[in-house]
């Protein structure tokens, strides 16, 4: 036995240095995980003004600017000596009608100069937003993914899409208000947690640690209390904590902590922060020596529990999130227990509590007490008592609102511009390789020549990077507005777009998005503050050179803002595509999201952090026990930040919902409820009602006192049928009154 264990160790030893290169080089991020710093990150509908004006336009532009300004400053002087800003409204009509005016000239040169002094005084003005143009502008996104029209400005279209849903559906504050104004039309009570705001009360958690990571720290842990034990040294040990802050263990601190070593090790407990169990147990100096740490710096600890600075909200203690019951959960445990105890079960009986045992009485109370009824579940029911009774459920008056009119504008063709945003989405994604036959998204950034130099070189990389991340921001913005706003208007326009996104790949192309080094994403600096517009075009332009470029770049902010709003709208996309939707969770666990969603919980922002959690946790119970062993530090910050059923076994594997499960059933159960729905409303070749079920007439005097109007073919051989079918046809009366 002792030489299979000198085996084993040798061979641990020879391979321990391998194992650590193999899991250096499976490190998704460059960094230890506990130096990723908390993200000051407050997220709006969009970026501040000027951002999202400079993103508009890419840096290859710079020189068309220029000549913009240069042929509108000729123009504005041979018309006037005046400034623009200090002539009257009604000179800058006339000035606008005189360029409009030499548009139509037969001269080209004049014609290019009116052109752009035109665009050069309409950049930066504000575009109102019109329903019909969003549907022209969904068009033209379609007509660019055809190549029917590639030399569209993709990105120019697509920014434009989003501020115009934006500006004419409203933002996240509107989506609040909207919400709760549905709630009580339908009589339910409003909604008062908003999840904005929630969030920014919380505190991001420690990211997973890496197993890499794991090794490493346990080494630098391991190594200062080894040479204190030899005597190599006599100064005091020094190692790091988790968090990466210097600690001095003095001998008697050490000799204390062996004599609580159980009230320490219930310290040590309380007070790790990471999300994972570590891949490699400590071995038990270490832990010792952990011990000693929890038990001198309770200083620390203090200041750890405070907010950092720069933190506008104190975060609550308790669960940030009132806990929530559905209906049909509910039922569903009223039925259980009154088969448990009682034998059988009352089918729609929600208020009797006979024959069942008090505590099953103060359970009922405290689910009710809970109870949440979306609006969408009251829309569904009106669609199936629409459905099963269409005589006395007659369809509602529909309201014209913006988010109607834009679903019925896009109604005809909604797979095809969901099926074209995800082309392009797929061919901007930073993990995504060129291929011949993906589209090209980059006519309106390359320049007409190639870079010659290094600083050309760079700019244009940059501007690439930048074009790419502009054209993701603005997708997953429409695409989330456009789910908000339809789930809330008819949850059947939100189920119809969804499906059209599922049936189009959209879970697995997400997930392939996230499947990167997102901290390097999140924290990529692809901006040139220096040539942004429209700074580039007002007042002194410095000079840009390769120093001046690598110094704007260092004195960036520590992570993206575009890109950390992207990935989170990209999450909350993927949450409501799966969201009870046990065919698509499914989905998830088909192609293995769940160590994709771990990797991008080291994003420390309690926004984000939360929309991977939501995730984690509706696949937990899929995942297998042995994944949610090794995983309890991620199940304990779902309990901490994701809301809680009080009656669901997330967590578990037991739930007959966790069986294998038919995909195909589900999906055409509601294809089939949505289909009803849209050729109901929407249909004209479709009557209010079924035929089957279209109401007559029965009074007879009415009917007979209807004017009917008479074909040509009755009036000409109705003669000639009266007098063969009843003047020439011998009628035999009295057999008939005998039958």
């Amino acid at each position: 036995m002792e030489g299979t264990s000198g085996g084993l160790k040798r061979a641990a030893a020879v391979g321990l240095p391998k194992l650590r290169e193999i899991l250096r080089r499976q490190r998704r991020d460059s960094e230890p995980f506990f130096d990723t710093p908390d993200l000051d990150f407050r997220y709006e509908d969009a970026d501040d003004h000027r951002s999202e004006i400079a993103e508009l336009y890419s840096y290859t532009e710079e020189n068309e600017f220029k000549f913009n300004q240069l042929f509108f400053e000729e123009s504005l002087q041979q018309y006037t000596s005046c400034r623009w800003s200090e002539m009257p409204e009604q000179a800058k009509k006339e000035h606008i009608m005189h360029l409009l005016e030499l548009i139509d000239v037969s001269d080209r040169s004049q014609r290019m100069k009116a052109v752009r002094s035109f665009i050069y005084l309409v950049q930066g003005q504000p575009i109102l937003g019109d329903d019909l143009l969003a549907v022209v502008l969904f068009t033209m996104v379609t007509k660019f993914c055809s190549g029917s029209a590639p030399h569209f400005p993709i990105k120019k279209v697509l920014l434009l899409l989003w501020k115009t849903i934006l500006v004419s559906l409203g933002g996240m504050e509107q989506l609040f208000t909207l919400k709760n104004t549905y709630r009580l039309a339908d009589g339910l009570a409003p909604v008062i947690e908003n999840t904005i705001q929630v969030t920014r009360t919380m505190r991001a958690a420690s990211p997973p640690a890496s197993a890499a990571d794991l090794i490493e720290q346990q080494q630098q842990q391991h190594r200062p209390m080894m040479r204190a034990r030899k005597g190599a040294t006599q100064e005091e040990p020094v190692s790091l904590d988790p968090n990466g802050v210097k600690l001095e263990c003095d001998s008697q601190s050490s000799s204390a902590s062996s004599g609580n070593k159980a009230d320490s090790s219930e310290t040590g407990l309380i007070k790790q922060t990471s999300l994972e169990d570590e891949d490699a147990k400590l071995d038990e100096e270490v832990v010792r020596e952990l011990d000693n740490i929890n038990n001198n710096s309770e200083d620390d600890d203090v200041q750890l529990t405070q907010p950092r600075p720069g933190t506008p909200v104190i975060p609550a203690k308790g669960l940030p999130w009132t806990p929530k019951v559905r209906q049909r959960d509910l039922d569903a445990f009223l039925d259980y227990t009154r088969e448990k105890f009682v034998g059988f079960q009352v089918q729609g009986d929600r208020t009797s509590m006979a024959g069942l045992p008090h505590p099953i009485h103060e359970g009922v109370k405290v689910l009710k007490a809970h109870l949440y009824v979306s609006l969408s579940e009251v829309q569904i029911k009106r669609e199936e008592d629409i459905a099963k009774h269409p005589m006395s459920k007659p369809e509602s008056e529909v309201v014209e609102n913006a988010t109607e009119l834009l679903y019925q504008g896009m109604l005809p063709s909604l797979p095809q511009y969901m099926i074209a945003l995800l082309k392009i989405l797929l061919a901007a994604a930073p993990t995504s390789k060129a291929k011949t036959d993906s589209i090209n998204i980059m006519a309106d950034v390359l320049p007409e020549e190639m870079p010659m130099t290094v600083l050309q070189s760079m700019k244009l990389g940059i501007d690439v990077n930048r074009h790419k991340e502009i054209i993701v921001k603005s997708i997953s913005s429409i695409l989330l507005l456009l789910l908000k706003h339809f789930k809330i208007n008819h949850v059947y326009q939100f189920e119809f777009m969804s499906q059209h996104l599922v049936f189009a790949n959209c879970i697995p192309l997400v997930l392939k998005f996230f499947n990167q080094n997102i901290m390097a994403y999140i924290t990529a600096k692809n901006n040139i503050a220096l040539i942004d517009f429209p700074g580039c075009v007002i007042g002194d332009q410095a000079e840009l050179t390769a120093d001046a470029l690598e110094s704007n770049t260092a004195e960036m902010a520590h992570f993206c803002w575009r890109n950390l709003f992207s990935c989170i709208n990209l999450l909350r996309i993927l949450n409501k595509l799966t969201k009870w939707k046990h065919s698509r969770t499914m989905m998830l666990v088909v192609f293995k999201s769940a160590p994709i969603l771990k990797r991008a919980l080291k994003v420390k922002h309690p926004m984000m952090q939360l929309y991977v959690l939501k995730l984690l946790k509706s696949q937990t119970k899929y995942l297998g026990r042995q994944w949610r062993k090794s995983n309890m530090k991620t199940l304990s910050a779902i309990y901490q930040k994701v809301r809680h059923r009080l009656n669901d076994d997330w967590a578990f594997g037991n739930d007959v919902e966790a069986r294998p499960w038919d995909f195909q059933t589900e999906e055409c159960a509601l294809r089939a409820c949505v289909d009803r729905f849209n050729n109901r409303r929407y249909s004209a070749t479709t009557v209010t009602f079924d035929p089957d079920f279209e109401p007559v007439d029965n009074n007879l005097q009415s009917v007979l006192g209807k004017e009917v109007e008479l074909g040509k073919e009755f009036k000409r051989w109705w003669e000639t049928w009266v007098e063969k079918e009843v003047i020439s046809c011998n009628i035999r009366w009295e057999q008939l009154l005998v039958h």
